[in-house]
């Protein structure tokens, strides 16, 4: 038996954006009815598991209540034991997580995965899904026996998967038992994971069924060629019209000052803060859900973005170029920004080191307000166990406990840089360095940072100044971020029909920005949105909030 199965490379960043309907919204959509009951309303929730901090090097650069992350601008010289003994039992643990990376060497022969194993205690074999086709495969996943269900599950929040929370709820195993309250105690770098990590992953049913991948407060961000903006005259403080006449002076023969991908949205997520707008769901103080869809902000974000299309701002393939592309022409200066995610700022500084200066973009403000920045999920999607007896439950626990351990211990270097010598040597200041092997032997080809992982922390190695600005920009911006209110809640008609509803809007900003639609498309859009299911997901996360209060 293969002990991996391998998927093609990855290909472009998400599903098209050219259709202006989705086939879905040609009949109304149930409200799921029929479905398990995933509603923590009138449930008895299960309290948040214990947080316990590890212990761990001191930051150089201090966390704030509000989100800023700890920061280190140098590697720790002494580093700490997070794990007593070894997890497994030498038994085979299957997986299955997203990938952004290529296709990793074959276990047979990868010294990193071995490494990892025996680490470990226990065989991995590896079913790695590009992001391309995750969708497709979960799909045909949750449509699967039950007895083949690989033992460990990522699943991945940048989909809405159909009937997810009712997949888990049926299939997973609940660990509830083993990680609410104080039982968390047993895993002591689980229970390093910060309580807002859990409370956006949710609970379902009242139940915890995962674990989550805790991630920074910064989502989507504008990443911007420094000097390229420079020039063309970015300054602090800027305005929406400042922006603008800086993106059209960069712009000039095949250079183009803004880049975007297929399904990004022209990086509507970054304009859409900018303006102040919801991102997707806002509360009111009495427990209303309002859409970010019907808020003018969010209107005059795509209106905006028009104007910049208009003007020649936007390289001419934003809606079919894949992120992968686009970062190509970001790197070599044919773009001078992109969207991407806040926790991308590794490899931009990585890679683009010696040919251009990345730098997070501080946002625009729209009549004299300041703008806001997309404050993201805390929780890139959790994992999930097959449903085991006790005994093998707390052992695949107890290896998500291990590929937890925090920055600063020798657990956390091994999962993310890999043998010493090997994949990576050490720089002046101590840092690791990878090796041409490391390179190719890495946890982002084979991605074990998405089954478990600890508090990520801001660390760049050898680069103490981008820590440092990086830093600096969290401090200006998290007062500033703007939060989708549903996060960990649930909602049985965002469950059955969330991934249409959510395409059909987005297929119409694209549209509208493209120049496909005129802008006055818009309003009779969201009212189908809306009559098709968007007011009962209103109405359901309502009460959802209402129960988790």
């Amino acid at each position: 038996m293969p002990r991996m199965s391998r998927r093609t490379l990855l290909r472009s960043m998400a599903v098209g954006g050219a259709a202006v309907s989705a086939p879905g919204l040609l009949t109304a959509c149930s409200s799921g009815s029929g479905d398990g009951d995933v509603s923590n309303a009138g449930k008895k929730l299960a309290p948040w598991p214990a947080y316990r901090p590890a212990a761990g090097p001191e930051p150089d650069l201090a966390p704030t209540g509000e989100g800023v992350q700890a920061g280190y601008t140098s590697y720790p010289s002494d580093l700490v034991t997070s794990v007593s003994r070894t997890p497994g039992d030498g038994s085979t643990v299957r997986v299955m997580t997203v990938s952004f990376g290529t296709p990793p060497k074959p276990a047979s022969a990868n010294r990193f995965w071995a490494a990892v194993e025996k680490a470990l205690g226990v065989t991995i074999e590896y079913t790695i899904i590009s992001q391309a086709d995750y969708q497709k495969k979960m799909a045909t996943v949750m449509a699967g026996d039950a007895d083949a269900l690989p033992d460990i599950i990522n699943m991945f929040a940048g989909f809405t998967l159909p009937r997810e929370a009712q997949f888990v709820q049926r299939r997973a195993q609940d660990l509830t038992p083993y990680l609410s309250g104080d039982a968390i105690a047993d895993y002591p770098n689980l229970a390093n994971i910060p309580t807002h990590a859990w409370r956006d992953m949710g609970r379902i049913g009242g139940r915890l069924y995962g674990v989550p991948l805790e991630r920074p407060l910064p989502g989507s961000t504008l990443w911007i060629n420094q000097d390229m903006f420079a020039d063309s005259g970015m300054k602090v403080g800027w305005s929406a019209e400042d922006f603008t006449a800086v993106a059209r002076r960069g712009t000039h023969g095949r250079t183009y000052m803004l880049g975007a991908a297929n399904g990004s949205l022209f990086g509507n997520g970054f304009h859409s803060a900018a303006h102040n707008a919801p991102q997707r769901w806002a509360v009111t103080k009495d427990g209303t859900f309002l859409t970010a869809a019907a808020d003018e902000r969010y209107k005059a974000s795509i209106a905006f973005q028009t104007q910049l299309r208009k003007n020649g701002s936007y390289h001419p393939d934003a809606t079919s170029i894949s992120q992968i592309d686009l970062t190509t022409l970001y790197y070599n200066g044919t773009v001078g920004s992109m969207q991407d995610g806040f926790g991308a700022y590794l490899p931009k500084y990585r890679e683009s080191k010696g040919k251009m200066n990345p730098a997070a973009a501080l946002p625009y403000g729209v009549g004299g307000e300041p703008g806001g920045i997309v404050a993201a999920r805390r929780s890139f999607g959790y994992t999930v166990l097959k449903k085991a007896k006790k005994e093998r439950v707390q052992l695949l626990l107890r290896v998500l406990d291990y590929l937890a351990a925090p920055f600063g211990s020798r657990e956390w270097e091994l999962v993310h840089y890999g043998v010493e010598g090997v994949h990576f040597t050490r720089g002046k200041d101590g840092s690791p360095e990878l090796t041409k092997l490391g390179e190719v032997e890495n946890n982002t080809n084979l991605p074990l940072k998405y089954l478990a992982e600890g508090p990520q922390v801001l660390f760049l190695p050898g680069m103490p100044d981008a820590a440092r600005a990086l830093h600096t920009w969290q401090r200006k911006v998290v007062p500033h971020a703007i939060r989708d209110a549903s996060f960990g809640l649930q909602s049985a008609t965002n469950n059955s029909h969330g991934a249409t509803l959510k395409t059909f809007l987005d297929d119409t900003v694209t549209g509208i920005i493209a120049g496909r639609l005129p802008l006055t498309e818009w309003d009779a859009a969201v009212q189908k949105w809306r009559s098709r299911g968007g007011d009962r997901m209103a109405d359901e996360y309502a009460k959802d909030y209402a129960a988790n209060a």
